[in-house]
């Protein structure tokens, strides 16, 4: 008999590792469900050990080392000053670590059996996975397809993990470069080059042709953090072609200009599940694919990557898979750029709540129009606030400053309650406190 032949069957088996699989796996077994989840990769995926977390991380450790060095401001003056990336790294990976291990202890707690291998379709109903102990096959009533993406190379400049490079792999460097040079414009371009800015290294962010910078957020944002940024150091070239033959004089080149699926070789053709000409996995708003026994979340459906759309995208399969009546359809999505100072939105800027056909009201609020020391060190900060002309209620709210990416839950609970902005200008905030800023914004736009 070869390895492989003997079937297992299982209620539901979830392909990845990363935040939508396992919170599809850990809600699914939740339900009573047994559940069997299969990927070569470690747990934790794409958010843990790629860009997410690593990223956040080793920013709050530069923004720590940043602040030694230029705090003359407060009177604090360091004279011997030292940094050793090596230690910040370990750290790094020790928190991870510290990550992963939570989220096997959760798994393992609710009875999620973890397959490490390949695996892929036989057909709709059978799976096959390849791992370190040979092959097994399982016959499952559903399947939850979260295997995420990764980055797109530029044919330019394909990734060489020594001179080209990844954003993890930028992530994992062991010691700092002499100089490095980041290709792209979104948030995790702007926080790489936010990062290394404050570490010291020479650092320049290439816009490519067609790109804005941090096109995500009202255009106001991008001017301000390109202020920013060319305040720390970094210098920014927009409207860049990258042809063949393109070089670059950078110790390290980091190229993060687009993502694509990580569903090649799962033979979702055999499965008969459809995929868009980019290979993203088109879904409905219970996660189902074309069909109907077979799910999909997180990032490999081709949505915005975030780690908590992820997470929530996870938690719908694996109910919907139940036969509980839910829906993926949440009214307000955050979004946060961890720069300096941060950048956090949620809901519409003016122009989309114009283009939807929105009559509206907006305002805008300096940051140092808040009393709070916090804002004394990022002082060109602002809030964007926008409603509904006639009904006052919340649409979007934008904001660059300290803890922004803390504040704007506040935004994201008063859109999807439905708040006003009395709601929110008549709430007391405690005073000075950094969440006025939300009081004070919706105060503005009421010409208060």
């Amino acid at each position: 008999m070869v390895v492989g032949d003997v079937a297992t069957a299982v209620e539901v088996i979830v392909l990845g590792a990363g935040l939508a699989a396992c919170s599809a796996a850990l809600r699914a077994a939740q339900l009573g469900r047994d559940v069997v989840l299969v990927n070569p990769n470690p747990l934790g995926g794409y958010y843990l050990y790629e860009s997410g977390l690593p990223s956040k991380l080793l920013l709050t450790a530069a923004r720590r080392a940043w602040q030694v060095r230029h705090s003359e401001w407060l009177g604090l003056n360091v004279d011997d000053y030292s940094l050793d990336y090596a230690v910040m790294q370990r750290w790094k990976a020790e928190m991870i670590a510290a990550h992963r291990q939570a989220i096997e202890r959760q798994l393992d707690r609710h009875g999620v059996a973890v397959t490490q291998g390949k695996g892929w379709f036989i057909n709709a109903s059978e799976m096959r996975v390849e791992g370190e102990y040979g092959a097994l096959k399982f016959i499952f009533e559903q399947a939850i397809i979260a295997t995420g993406v990764k980055p797109t190379p530029l044919d330019a400049l394909p990734f060489d993990n020594e001179h080209i490079l990844t954003p993890a792999q930028a992530l994992n460097l062991e010691h700092l470069p002499p100089s490095i040079a980041i290709i792209g414009a979104d948030t995790i371009a702007v926080e790489l080059a936010t990062l290394f800015a404050k570490l010291d290294v020479p650092t320049d962010l290439i816009v490519p042709t067609g790109h804005r910078l941090l096109a995500d957020f009202d255009p106001t944002v991008g001017q301000l953090i390109e202020k920013q940024l060319k305040q720390q150091g970094v210098k920014i070239n927009h409207d860049m072609t990258i042809p063949q033959g393109f070089t670059l004089e950078a110790d390290k080149v980091v190229v993060w200009v687009g993502i694509e699926p990580y569903t090649n070789g799962l033979h979702l053709e055999s499965a008969g599940v459809a995929t868009d000409e980019r290979g993203f996995i088109p879904v409905n708003d219970r996660m189902q694919t074309n069909r109907p026994h077979i799910y999909a979340a997180g990032d490999v459906t081709g949505g915005p990557p975030l780690a908590a759309l992820a997470q929530k995208q996870g938690r719908i399969a694996a109910e919907a898979s139940a036969g509980w009546p839910v829906q993926y359809a949440p009214q307000a999505i955050p979004r946060v750029a961890w720069t300096d100072p941060e950048v956090a939105s949620v809901g519409l800027a003016a122009t989309q709540a114009q283009a939807l056909g929105y009559e509206v009201v907006a305002a805008q609020l300096p940051i140092d129009a808040v009393p709070n020391p916090m804002m004394f060190d990022s002082p060109d900060g602002l809030a964007l606030i926008v409603a509904e002309q006639e009904s006052q209620i919340l649409l979007g709210v934008t904001l660059v400053c300290p803890h922004a990416g803390e504040l704007i839950g506040e935004a994201a609970l008063a859109i999807e309650m439905g708040a006003t902005l009395t709601d929110l200008a008549e709430t007391v905030h405690p005073y000075p406190g950094l969440n006025q800023v939300l009081q004070q914004a919706a105060e503005a736009a009421l010409d208060k």
